[in-house]
């Protein structure tokens, strides 16, 4: 019975929905893409922004207090999970997603334009600060209004493809802000790019944002819970712990490795080709862009391989494989530190990376029934990735100098894979199931 009513409002979405599927995956991909081009282009001004912002004698206190910034965004990412997503529970998906785009825009304006330290004193590192949590308020209500939107919309032996599009819009993210860290540090000197040039990638940011708005106005609700007894009787998050506390302590776990593997691999790559490999800035953020395509190309491609053999193999296999390689790849590329070395691991283990965490993505948005299903998903998603993600930065550049070894970001990463493949154990397989 239970799964012929997932059937049946499967079948109901589908046919009620007018807005084709080619038009549905732009809006929510370039969407998203826009939520977190904006919150992840900070991590390429990050030496930057640290020099500007947080004065200190040490260039490696600087480093990390702008990385402590970075990972202050996520902070609220919980809390912006929980109220975002309850919103999007009860007013429907699109209100919610229309919502975290309009308060990314604001966040990343008041960066874009804040005063620096040596102009405004404290007040610049304020602004900042402020910026970032509201940044992080807003991306934590739009991966599960995003995400539990196309799983809604998509054909259930398609659901792996349709919700991949989620990590490959990060990776159009990561993409489209490393080029811009790229061609500005390429075309400015140094001294124009901390003057005004690291602006402008922000301040586009803001300017782009329409385009993400016009994108979304397309879009159908496909649930609105304004009328659910069920949810009008107890908020959606007290009905998410009081039923669901198992997945959600399953779900965090299964976020883990994909949150830590994507600060290290995807983001921090740029910086630490600098900082410990000693290449030149604009050689770094080519990590960056590599990361960042190859997510893009790699994303859909798990996603649809997790249709046809299994949400948990697909994510087994690639963690495993993260959790074997990563240590070698960090040694052969402190022993050979050449661009092509450090192209060829980034590109690798990006492909690793993605594939896994596109799969878990979706799957968790398919666990949890549909009147909790934005709130137990945001929240799953932010808790894991505000802890292990925003702060994985942080912590291994925090490793590395306290051990003196360049390869304890390895060590990290693997931890963190670790406690995804021991979590795959407590997930059901969701595979050509019906959503509840």
């Amino acid at each position: 019975m239970h799964g012929q009513l997932g059937e049946t409002m499967s079948a109901t979405i589908s046919q009620t929905h007018s807005i084709s599927h080619p038009r549905l995956i732009a809006a929510c991909t370039i969407g998203n893409a826009l939520e977190f081009y904006d919150f992840v282009v900070f991590s390429f001004f990050a030496r930057t922004i640290g020099a500007l912002f947080f004065p200190a004698q040490d260039p490696n206190a600087q480093l990390l207090l702008s990385f402590a910034t970075y990972g202050v965004g996520f902070f609220l990412r919980p809390l912006g999970g929980v109220v975002l997503g309850a919103y999007a529970d009860r007013k429907g998906r699109k209100k919610a997603t229309v919502l975290t785009l309009m308060m990314m825009a604001l966040g990343t304006g008041m960066i874009g334009l804040a005063p620096v330290y040596a102009t405004a004193g404290i007040a610049g590192p304020i602004v900042v600060v402020l910026g970032r949590l509201i940044q992080g308020f807003s991306a934590g209500g739009e991966v599960g209004a995003s995400t539990t939107l196309l799983a809604e919309y998509a054909p259930k032996e398609q659901r792996g493809f349709f919700g991949s599009w989620q990590l490959a819009s990060q990776g159009l993210a990561v993409l489209v802000a490393a080029a811009a860290a790229y061609v500005i540090n390429t075309n400015l000197t140094p001294a124009d790019v901390s003057a005004w040039g690291w602006r402008i990638p922000f301040l586009l940011g803001v300017l782009i944002v329409p385009i993400g708005l016009w994108l979304r106005s397309a879009l159908e609700e496909t649930h609105a819970n304004e009328a659910d007894e069920k949810t009008r009787s107890v908020s959606s998050l007290s009905l998410a712990f009081k039923e669901h506390l198992g997945k959600i302590i399953a779900g965090v776990g299964l976020v883990i490795g994909g949150t830590a593997a994507n600060a290290v691999i995807v983001l921090y790559m740029a910086t630490y080709a600098v900082t410990q490999l000693k290449m030149a800035p604009t050689t770094g953020l080519l990590a960056g862009i590599t990361a960042g395509f190859v997510t893009l190309i790699a994303s859909p491609l798990g996603g649809m391989l997790s249709d046809q053999i299994g949400r948990k193999r697909v994510a087994l296999i690639s963690y495993l494989l993260i959790l074997v390689l990563i240590y070698p790849a960090f040694l052969y590329l402190n022993a050979s530190p050449t661009l092509g070395t450090l192209l060829v691991i980034v590109a690798a283990l990006a492909v690793l990376n993605a594939t896994g965490g596109a799969t878990v993505i979706i799957t968790l948005a398919e666990i949890f029934p549909v009147e909790v299903r934005a709130t137990g998903m945001s929240l799953v998603y932010a808790l894991g990735v505000a802890i292990f993600g925003g702060f994985g930065q942080f912590i291994v550049t925090w490793l590395i100098s306290a051990t003196g070894s360049p390869i304890a970001p390895a060590y990290y990463v693997m931890a963190c894979a670790l406690a995804t493949i021991v979590a795959l154990r407590s997930i059901p397989e969701m595979k050509g199931q019906a959503l509840s």
